[in-house]
């Protein structure tokens, strides 16, 4: 009986034991440093970003004159300015306005003219400027011509902005995930807190000036047709806005 309790004792122990052993492997492995190799972070981009803006390329007057019957809307907003059409002359001497960011133009023609040195500021002369014919749909009760300089020819050869100063597709579209609230503002030409830098420069149009050249960390003026507007960007989102007191 003494040799079958010592047995059983014996297997007692070596059970606990092992018990033990693997109780004590289980919390080493728990609790372990994980030197495992980890996928890097995924770069997350921009929505804004990931919209495709269309470039038409134009490098003959025929690709201008080709715009007519579709609308466009202004990308370069405040920067641009137009001039009515008399006959099939643009009146340089007679400016009407300066083109807006997200306004709809309907265009019409194409024209060149030899363009006072007062309006080659934005786009030179060269030979001649080139103008797009326009009329401004969401001017109430405006059916006129307008005239913008879109491009210029010099020896033969054209230059042209239209991809840079124009969306082709309506930008309310393109950058619907934006929300009414901040298209309202944009279309308004306002600025509101929590909007970035693409949406203010849309709404108040040319930067004239900023503290540094870190993108949405940073005050920007925006030139806002003579009426400067100093917006302060955080993580490019607008945390504070006045009219503009120097810095």
């Amino acid at each position: 009986m003494q040799n079958g309790a010592k047995a059983a004792i014996g297997a007692t122990v070596i059970l606990v034991l092992a018990v033990g052993i693997r109780v004590g492997l289980i919390y080493r492995e728990r609790n372990a440093p994980d030197n495992s190799v980890k996928a890097p972070a995924r770069e997350v981009i921009p929505e804004d970003d990931l919209v495709f803006l269309k470039k038409k390329r134009p490098d003959s007057l025929k690709d201008i004159k080709d715009l007519a019957g579709t609308t466009v809307w202004v990308s370069a907003g405040g920067q641009l300015e137009y001039y009515p059409l008399v006959g099939h002359s643009a009146q340089y001497g007679k400016p009407a306005g300066t083109l807006l960011g997200a306004e709809p133009l309907l265009v019409k023609d194409a024209i060149e003219q030899v363009a006072p040195k007062a309006a080659t500021f934005r786009i030179p002369g060269g030979d001649k400027q080139v103008l797009m014919v326009f009329t401004r749909p969401d001017a109430a009760g405006d059916t006129k011509e307008y005239a913008v300089p879109v491009g210029y020819r010099q020896a033969g050869q054209y230059t042209f902005y239209t991809d840079e100063i124009l969306f082709y597709d309506d930008p309310h579209e393109l950058y619907k995930h934006w929300g009414p609230e901040i298209w309202k503002a944009v279309d308004a030409h306002q600025v509101i807190l929590g909007m970035n830098e693409r949406q203010v420069q849309l709404a108040l149009g040319q930067v004239s000036k900023s503290t540094s050249n870190t993108y949405g960390d940073r005050m920007v003026v925006f030139a806002n047709l003579g009426k400067p507007m100093a917006v302060t960007f955080v993580k490019n989102k607008v945390t504070a806005f006045r009219a503009d007191q120097g810095y």
